[in-house]
């Protein structure tokens, strides 16, 4: 057993692929997929979310990032991969662009990840939104209005920028297991990372809870 197993995240804005990504992503790592809004904030999260207090939003997502970083390091701390789709980073980053003005420190000891920011360009994301099959809410449009100081924000935390643009998914999976983590400065304005031209045979996902005791 690994004395530092993997812990990785995907940031992003909307469109860039995270969704689809993660759970391939823990599924190559065989790592575990754990939700940074665990799932008895979601009925909270969606009164907040109806709601227009900006900080008020950003303390939930705030509180249900600690919550899920608990079971991180749970998880971490007897050799289980882990696999996050977003972490902190995009909670500050979106909020701080939508007007936030809450001074956050996070704390040293917190899980870090390897992080890795999914770019495309700018027509092919649209294309991506306009093809979900789901409503666009308040927050999501003002993510749209503001998604260049989102990226902006971005530039503050250490990342790999992986170019999904024109890839398929299991593309983007293999440009990140690609992605010389030791060697690439750890900045989000650094070069993109190619894709690799060979395809990822499928793994099986490991669900949430397995094997920890």
């Amino acid at each position: 057993m690994s004395d530092h197993p993997p812990f990785e995240s995907l940031e992003g804005l909307r469109g860039t692929g995270k969704s689809t990504i993660a759970p391939m992503l823990a599924a190559a790592r065989e790592a575990v997929l754990v939700p940074t809004v665990p799932d008895f904030y979601q009925p909270l999260r969606q009164q907040v979310d109806h709601r227009t207090s900006v900080e008020a939003r950003m303390s939930l997502y705030l509180s249900a990032l600690f919550t899920a970083a608990e079971q991180v390091q749970r998880y971490l701390d007897v050799g289980i991969p882990v696999v996050v789709e977003s972490y902190f980073a995009r909670c500050l980053a979106t909020h701080q662009a939508c007007g936030a003005h809450l001074g956050i420190t996070l704390p040293p000891d917190l899980p870090q990840p390897v992080t890795y920011q999914l770019v495309c360009s700018d027509s092919e994301r649209r294309r991506r939104l306009a093809r979900r099959d789901k409503p666009i809410s308040r927050w999501d449009a003002l993510g749209e209005n503001a998604s260049e100081q989102i990226t902006a924000a971005y530039t503050q935390f250490p990342m790999y920028q992986v170019d999904t643009t024109g890839l398929a998914p299991d593309q983007v999976v293999q440009a990140i297991l690609a992605t010389d983590t030791q060697g690439a400065h750890r900045r989000a304005d650094t070069e993109p990372v190619g894709a690799h031209p060979h395809l990822l045979p499928p793994v099986p996902r490991r669900a949430e809870g397995a094997r920890l005791p």
